[in-house]
Order: structure tokens, then sequence, then C-alpha cells
């Protein structure tokens, strides 16, 4: 396996997905040899703080929490799978990046969407908000995101 079922990187996704813990998100990162991934960084920033983290020279996977509200009244948590495939990667490493998200799937495998990104404008908030409002079925915010 490609090291996603290492002990801290199971610890960091059950942390981001209790509801008692501030951690928000994990980054995975290949180590300088190999094909074995290692827990980059963890945060309490949100999607925002995790985009600073993503490198242009890498193919990496992230988990992140998002909380937002549909009314005054409900707030919904969500979480979202990320593959960024940085525009400066190796050739091979962007061509397995599919193959190798299935394992880190296997892992990290609770989320309403994926989100494949190789620009940060990519994971902007507001359009990730977006997209799990649509995943999550009901919309009462009546279209407007």
């Amino acid at each position: 396996m490609s090291g996603a079922n290492s002990p801290d990187i199971l610890a960091a996704y059950d942390a981001i997905r209790s509801d008692k813990e501030e951690q928000n998100w994990l980054l995975l990162s290949y180590g300088a040899t190999g094909n074995k991934l290692q827990l980059t960084a963890t945060g309490t920033g949100g999607l925002s703080e995790l985009t600073t983290q993503l490198d242009d020279s890498q193919v990496q996977y992230a988990y992140v929490r998002v909380e937002y509200a549909n009314d005054a009244e409900s707030k919904r948590v969500k979480f979202a799978f990320v593959v960024w495939i940085g525009e400066n990667a190796k050739v091979m490493r962007k061509a397995r990046a599919s193959i190798e998200a299935g394992d880190v799937k296997k892992v990290l495998s609770h989320y309403s969407v994926e989100l494949t990104a190789n620009d940060k404008s990519d994971l902007d908030e507001q359009e990730v908000v977006k997209r799990l409002r649509k995943a999550g079925g009901a919309d009462y915010n009546g279209g407007r995101g």
C-alpha cells in the first residue's frame, strides 16, 4: 500500500471526523524518495489554510472538514477529499495520481465530494460549499449556493 494507512494518518483522519477535535484538515505528501505517503501537515484553519500548504511540485492528497450554514437555524458538516496535482509535479507521478488516489480513498473513505485541483483557485471555499450543498441533496438556500 501507499502508506496511507499509517497510524499517524489514521489518527489525524479520526481527529478531523470528530466533533470534539479542533483539527479540520490533513495533507498527505510523498517522501523525498519512494512512493510512501506521509502526513505532511494538519491544521485548524479550514480550506483556506490548507491551500497555503499545497506544493506546486507535488501530487498531494488532502481531507478537509467544511462547516456551513443553510439558514439561521442549521449548521452542516461535510467532508471533502482533495487530489492536488501540482503543475510542476513529475510526469509519472501525475500519471499515477488517479490509481494511487484509490489507495488513499480506501483509508480516507467518508466524504461527500472529491475535488481534483491543479490550481489553488479550484479550491475556492464558496465554490466548494456549493458543491457540498448539491451533494447533500437538500438545498434550503434556493439554489443560491
